[in-house]
């Protein structure tokens, strides 16, 4: 009787076998994965979310997708090899989009960052590196990589732009060989080839002029651009005299070429605090932090354009055209004449702008804006240029009404008392808590904005230790830690008032949102502010 049991589950065991392989031979393990059978899955680039502060909310779907689809490879990197950009773009006009990628090798810690170009190789059937070639660029936060009709002749050259581990800018230039040069002598030519690579302890720039309208119709050439680089003059003993050297293309041999050097002076200024601002780029956050308004080129101050740094809550704020973008300050690198500064636009976070500024004067900074995405957002307008220290000599407008961003006054209101300090901070009191922070007065389209920053909240018993006085000027700037809150309330005053003056014993602060779609009301309640006796 037991032998005939064994006997049965020897049978049934055995069945159920035979079926497990008729089955794993039909149905094989690739097709229970999702996709078309056989496919492999490619692994997918996992991108933080960007969260916008003022909302509270994260970048919507279609900014992730077409943020991971911006920065996938699609080949491979090599063991050490880490990815610092990426250009995507058809330049073989093929239907087939083909890949730049700026990279670096973990491995040489002070190595420079590569450059390699992945296009479609129809003997295989799929990507391939078909070029690569260092860059004189080595700090990969810094990386700035587009592409432009720099010759005039409309091939395409690509422009990678960073500093190396002595601080320096560089610039390194490729051209796109074109086929007729190419043809028969495949083995001898390269795909893209070097045309300029220039390193200074100043700043580089491409001088973009307007080419005729025959260029833009596809009938003629257009003029090349020079690039201006701008260095420290060894001959002055001014540390801010500059040197301007030019380079234009040779069409010649094909490259870019010096073709004069021209002595730029600059202002004279303190040597001893040039030498403290200079080369420290925390020193320099604080210097900058605050408003700058546009210098015109006929040296009149544009109230309407500016830029407001702000490196407590690692903001950089633009302004012009009555469009507001913010951009969140990603990482700063100390130049010879100020910083080079990396941001990402809040908004739409797939756009990058790179900020060189340098010390003009000790209320005046030169800056030169790139983005790498070569397109303008919402505004039409070069940022490029001087810019001057907000103070009340530039906030007087032609027929003098004061213009400047900042008070002395204490209100009461129905969330505490509020100090206005005169050096930009200012202080909330309420419930046995006092919060302070940064504020500053700003005109949009005609109406008046405050905006508040909050910096840290404290007890009554720390203020009482402490002291006013700690909690103004720079001191207590630098001791207040955290990225804080931002808060900006349209101002309206009553009808009587001039709202220019803000000398009234009344004003209301309504909650909005400002944006590129303008001044939005959030629908809060309204606070109005009375002076305190």
């Amino acid at each position: 009787m037991i032998h005939k049991f064994f006997t049965l589950i020897t049978i049934i065991v055995s069945v159920l076998t035979v079926f497990c392989i008729i089955f794993l031979v039909i149905y094989p393990p690739s097709k229970w994965l999702t996709g078309k059978p056989g496919e492999i899955p490619e692994a997918r680039i996992i991108i933080p979310r960007t969260i916008n502060f003022e909302t509270g909310t994260g970048e919507n779907q279609a900014e992730r997708v077409a943020r991971e689809e911006q920065l996938a490879v699609k080949v491979p990197l090599e063991d050490g090899e880490i990815m610092a950009a990426v250009l995507n773009e058809d330049w073989d006009e093929d239907q087939q989009e083909e890949q730049l990628v700026a990279y670096r090798n973990l491995h040489e810690i002070d190595g420079p960052i590569f450059l390699t170009y992945i296009g479609y190789d129809s003997k295989i059937r799929g990507f391939r590196r078909l070029w690569s070639a260092p860059t004189a660029a080595s700090r990969p936060g810094t990386i700035s990589l587009y592409s432009q009709d720099l010759i005039g002749d409309r091939s395409v050259c690509v422009l990678l732009s960073g500093m190396n581990s002595q601080g320096e800018h560089t610039l390194t230039i490729f051209r796109k060989t074109p086929e007729n040069e190419r043809a028969g002598r495949e083995a001898d030519i390269p795909l893209w080839t070097k045309i300029a690579e220039l390193r200074i302890d100043g700043s580089i720039s491409v001088r973009e002029t307007e080419r005729t309208q025959a260029y833009q119709l596809g009938i003629a050439r257009g003029a090349s651009f020079p690039i201006l680089a701008y260095g420290r003059d060894y001959d002055s003993a001014n540390i801010m005299d500059q040197i301007e050297i030019t380079y234009v293309y040779n069409p010649a041999n094909g490259l870019y070429e010096q073709s004069g050097i021209t002595r730029v002076p600059g202002n004279q200024i303190e040597q001893r605090r040039v030498q403290e601002l200079l080369g420290n780029s925390r020193v320099f956050e604080e210097f900058i932090t605050g408003l700058w308004y546009y210098v015109t080129p006929q040296g009149t101050i544009d109230s309407r354009q500016y830029i407001y740094f702000d490196p407590l809550s690692r903001e950089i704020i633009f302004y012009a055209d009555e469009t507001q973008q913010i951009f969140s300050w990603q990482a700063s690198s100390a130049t010879r004449y100020g910083i080079y500064i990396n941001s990402q636009n809040i908004s739409v976070t797939t756009l990058r702008r790179f900020i060189d500024i340098e010390l003009e004067s000790l209320d005046s900074l030169r800056v030169k804006v790139v983005e790498d995405v070569r397109l303008r957002f919402g505004v039409n307008t070069s940022w490029d240029g001087s810019y001057r220290k907000a103070g009340p000599q530039e906030n007087q407008n032609a027929s003098g009404e004061q213009k400047d961003p900042y008070i002395d006054a204490l209100y009461d209101s129905s969330i505490g008392k509020i100090s206005f300090f005169p050096d930009g901070n200012y202080e909330l009191a309420f419930g046995g808590t006092v919060r302070s922070g940064k504020y500053i007065f700003f005109r949009i389209g005609g109406k008046e904005i405050l905006e508040l920053r909050s910096l840290e909240q404290r007890s009554v018993d720390q203020r009482s230790t402490e002291g006013l006085s700690g909690m103004s000027g720079a001191n207590g700037a630098s001791e207040a830690q955290g990225t804080g809150t931002r808060e900006t309330y349209l101002v309206q005053y009553p009808a009587d008032l001039a709202d220019e003056n803000r000398s009234g014993k009344t004003m209301t602060l309504i909650r909005v949102r400002v944006g590129a779609r303008g001044i939005q009301e959030t629908h809060e309640g309204s606070i109005t502010l009375t002076l305190s006796e």
